[in-house]
């Protein structure tokens, strides 16, 4: 026993919470707030998966079809994603915080937009398929949005 390091009390007692158990969930909050994004970002998708492929068919080129897609994307995406994903850090309606909020998702959605028609053009360039360089763009924008929603637009939700 000699060997053992002895143990530090924690202030609080023995209710007090651990540092990794506080970690722990807020790792799990922080998954449920990702899952519900990603749920919001899957209807989206839809949205602008589906209008991509409908333009694409119809003879637009890939980069305009992308954005075109993507745009209609991103009015979906608010409508769920402030309400679900972000519910508890989206300002109220009807005030300037929900301004700025609307402002800050929006200008977001162009920096996904502008990795997504930078992927998309890219990989067509290249010569690839433009629905492979679509689904390239789809993980990288995802996350990125993910990033600047969090960390920016929504930044009540994530504290």
């Amino acid at each position: 026993r000699a060997w053992r390091r002895p143990r530090k009390r924690l202030a609080g007692g023995i209710g007090a919470m651990l540092p990794v158990t506080r970690l722990i969930a807020s790792v799990r909050r922080g998954e449920i707030r990702w899952l519900n994004y990603l749920l919001a970002s899957g209807l989206a998708l839809g949205s602008d998966a589906g209008l991509f492929l409908l333009l694409l068919d119809a003879g637009l080129s890939p980069v305009t079809a992308s954005a075109t897609g993507y745009c209609a994307g991103i009015l979906v995406h608010w409508m769920v994603s402030s309400r679900l994903g972000f519910g508890d850090g989206a300002a109220a309606r009807g005030t300037g915080g929900r301004h700025r909020q609307k402002l800050l998702f929006v200008g977001s959605a162009l920096v996904g937009l502008a990795v997504t028609t930078a992927i998309v053009g890219g990989g067509s360039a290249l010569g690839l398929d433009p629905r492979l360089a679509k689904l390239a763009a789809i993980i990288v924008s995802f996350q990125t949005t993910y990033l600047l929603r969090r960390h920016i637009v929504f930044r009540a939700a994530a504290a």
